[in-house]
């Protein structure tokens, strides 16, 4: 009895214990069955949340969202266009892609969706007409380029200092080419914005501030610039540094740069004629008080300007930086106005009369008679002493008629300021100096002076003394 007893009770324990086991196995199973036709909870396609979702009800999710498909294009322009899916015919067309992810997430496995997401990727199959979408991107504004800008090169640029790289500009014109083909793959991956600025499509220029053209372009430059001549014409200077020499540079569309040797020509040019002052008119007072104006005459600042060109490109080729006189055929006294300084002769022609003038000072003054007018009239201008010598006798031009020199005069005290034997000497046959003894009694062009004041006047000068000789 008490044995079929424990039986009775182990029967019923079994059967406590067997009924939730079925019941659980029974819950399992069927959540598995559910799990074959549905996507595990936490499961996302291509972004959107399929939980418990059956293939069908992804299909038509797809189909909708392909239906209502439009690409947003943005210009920098900031005008936004739109491409819709109705544009191109667009259409969803079912894959294998989806049923495969469910089949591929093992339904027996369900419990794993408690601790684990599934996050699918898709490409959905779709058509569309390719010919309308060409035509619509055609259409676009943005893929219009008339009236809009064109890109523009980076480039040197001289910043008062130095060549650095002016950036490049990408203008308002766009890639064509790029363009359709960037729209096309935006379309076939059903993105919703094409931004055509991050997508690259606007024309790009030739040569950006990265490029190693316009990088090198600028060295080459700053290499001739480093250059800095200075030209001493006391009181002033004249600078050839970069900023003046930047202004010969240039470069060409692939970058070559160009030093225009001619420009460096034509700037001595200008300062020739700006330093060089013989045979040029120069204004005076004499110390008498009056005013004159002097030209002509062999004194004079003489630059020679083939010789300091040479000079000057091959100083900015080198890079120099100095400090120096340009090449002169002849020099003066001073750069100043009246170039022959403040010691000199000077020679009134119309009063007749002289003065040596030594620092800003009268040193010796007389009355002279100079050549006779018309027939062996005194040249005025700015001669200097060639030389000076005593004991000396002036031969004349040798006349046709007797073979013999117009004259021979022995003088004791001879300045010649002319080649052709123009000259200051004594003159003791003079019976008068000043006046208008020159009108009668002119010599054939030399300043005749009193024996006295010839003698002063050699001990005073030398070989160069400035000589000015004026109306």
């Amino acid at each position: 009895m008490r044995r079929a007893h424990k039986v009775e009770n182990r029967k019923k324990l079994l059967l406590a214990l067997g009924i939730p086991a079925g019941i659980l196995i029974c819950s399992y199973l069927g959540i598995s069955v559910y799990f074959i036709n549905h996507f595990y909870y936490g499961t996302k396609i291509n972004g959107v949340n399929f939980s418990m979702k059956t293939t069908g009800e992804v299909e038509s999710h797809f189909a909708e969202q392909i239906g209502n498909y439009s690409l947003t294009v943005e210009p920098k322009e900031g005008l936004e266009e739109k491409i819709v899916g109705s544009d191109i015919s667009i259409k969803y067309k079912k894959s294998r892609g989806v049923k495969k992810a469910l089949k591929g997430q093992n339904a027996f496995l369900w419990p794993s969706m408690f601790w684990k997401k599934q996050i699918i990727r898709e490409d959905l199959g779709f058509d569309y007409n390719k010919r309308q979408l060409d035509t619509r991107i055609q259409e676009l504004k943005s893929f219009q380029n008339e009236g809009k800008s064109d890109p523009v090169n980076a480039k040197p640029e001289f910043d008062g200092d130095k060549f650095v790289v002016k950036a490049e500009v990408l203008g308002t014109k766009v890639d064509q080419k790029a363009m359709q083909e960037e729209v096309t793959d935006a379309v076939q991956r059903l993105e919703p914005v094409l931004d055509l600025d991050k997508t690259e499509c606007y024309l790009k220029p030739k040569y950006t501030s990265e490029s190693k053209e316009v990088i090198g372009a600028c060295e080459v430059l700053n290499n001739y610039s480093r250059a800095s001549i200075t030209y001493d014409m006391s009181p002033e200077q004249e600078v050839v540094d970069k900023k003046l020499i930047s202004t010969w540079l240039t470069w060409d569309g692939n970058m070559n740069v160009t030093f225009h040797e001619e420009k460096v020509g034509e700037y001595m040019n200008g300062f020739v004629a700006k330093y060089e002052t013989l045979y040029r008119t120069r204004p005076l007072v004499t110390p008498s008080g009056k005013a004159a104006e002097v030209s002509g005459g062999t004194y004079g600042w003489s630059v020679d300007g083939a010789t300091e060109t040479q000079a000057l490109l091959a100083s900015i080729k080198n890079g120099e930086v100095i400090t120096k006189e340009p090449a002169y055929f002849q020099r003066a006294a001073t750069h100043e106005a009246q170039d022959w300084g403040k010691t000199f002769i000077e020679v009134d022609l119309s009063d007749q009369y002289m003065w040596y003038i030594m620092e800003g000072n009268v040193a010796l003054e007389t009355a002279v008679v100079t050549g006779r007018p018309y027939d062996h009239s005194t040249p005025p201008g700015v001669y200097d002493v060639l030389w000076t010598t005593t004991n000396t006798v002036l031969v004349g031009n040798i006349v046709p008629e007797t073979g013999e020199p117009e004259y021979e005069t022995h003088v004791d005290y001879w300045m010649p300021v002319t080649h052709s034997g123009i000259g200051f000497h004594d003159a003791p046959w003079q019976p008068a100096f000043g006046g208008d003894m020159y009108w009668t009694n002119g010599s054939h062009g030399c300043i005749n002076m009193p024996w006295d004041s010839a003698a002063a006047l050699y001990s005073m000068v030398s070989s160069g003394t400035p000589v000015v000789m004026h109306y």
